[in-house]
């Protein structure tokens, strides 16, 4: 039994990690290569996410929770906004440079939990985000492919994303409600949102827009694929977490960050010059630091960190 539970865990492992690869890697050539509109793209994504979850409760894989819209209604708001910003950094930045600035809404939460939320957090937690930063501003200083609209999206994503995350925590706490029964209310929400601001930011019917008829049956293939592999990862975040830990986990994450940087190099040949490989370098020892020192706090029965980051 010991065995079957483990090759379980390391299929959903191995199963996270093809499906977390895939859709930064098919995401990205859809915006380059195709052309394919961002929000659009994005408001998809949602629906699926919306039918997989509705699917899973029937099979009765979670419970739904009935959760009040007011509640809701923030969790949704930000939820757009860091899949929409993030989406766009990767659009307008190479692989290397969007997955790198994704690693500083770890500073940003610890900087709004420390200053909004009175947290604590030991000097050695924050040293760790020094090389993280350091590493991250080395990485985009020396991109050849520097874009300062992109810089915008990319800082803009992770300063939603640490309000997101931070809201998701206080939420789940407050309304006594896992991710799932969150999220099944979150993308739906969210998905009507988009629709009401695509119009507004994209073209629907005229050329470039989703109906315009422009669009042949390789785009809409992976369309529908990336669909799929976005409710794929929210499935396999949420039973991860459920049946190991948010820490194994993020272990796990570091693998990803760096398998989703070689594609990125390999598939679009995004070039990387010496300077970058020592930013992307700093930035992994920093994040391995960050991640020593909160097993350490984790282990710990007197430590100082309170909330999960």
């Amino acid at each position: 039994m010991v065995e079957l539970a483990e090759k379980k865990i390391a299929f959903v492992l191995l199963l996270n990690l093809l499906c977390s690869t895939c859709i930064v890697l098919l995401n990205k050539w859809l915006y380059t290569k195709m052309k394919f509109p961002n929000v659009t793209l994005t408001c998809f994504h949602f629906i699926a996410t919306s039918t997989g979850l509705y699917i899973c409760q029937l099979m009765n894989v979670f419970s739904p929770k009935r959760l009040p819209l007011k509640d809701v209604l923030p969790l949704s708001v930000t939820f757009c906004g860091f899949v929409v910003f993030t989406n766009l950094s990767l659009q307008n930045n190479t692989v290397g440079t969007y997955q790198l600035a994704k690693v500083l809404t770890t500073p940003v939460i610890i900087a709004i939990q420390t200053y909004f939320y009175d947290t604590e957090f030991t000097t050695r937690i924050k040293a760790t985000l020094i090389p993280i930063t350091l590493g991250v501003f080395v990485n985009s200083y020396y991109d050849i492919k520097f874009s300062m609209i992109g810089s915008i999206y990319a800082v803009a994503g992770v300063m939603v994303t640490a309000v997101y995350q931070i809201l998701v925590g206080s939420k789940q706490k407050e309304l006594q409600a896992n991710s799932m029964q969150l999220l099944y209310y979150q993308a739906p929400l969210s998905s009507l949102m988009l629709l009401v601001v695509i119009p507004i930011f994209e073209p629907v019917i005229s050329e470039g827009g989703v109906f315009s008829g422009s669009w042949g049956f390789d785009a809409i293939r992976l369309v529908l694929a990336s669909g799929v592999i976005a409710f794929m990862i929210n499935l396999t975040i949420f039973w991860i977490i459920g049946n190991t830990s948010p820490v194994t986990y993020n272990m796990f994450g570091h693998f990803k960050f760096s398998i989703t940087l070689l594609g990125g190099y390999f598939l679009f040949r995004d070039p990387i010059q010496l300077y970058q490989v020592f930013g992307i370098l700093i930035t992994v020892c920093g994040i391995l630091a960050y991640t020593h020192e909160k097993l350490k706090g984790q282990a710990s029965p007197k430590s100082k960190l309170q909330t999960r980051v």
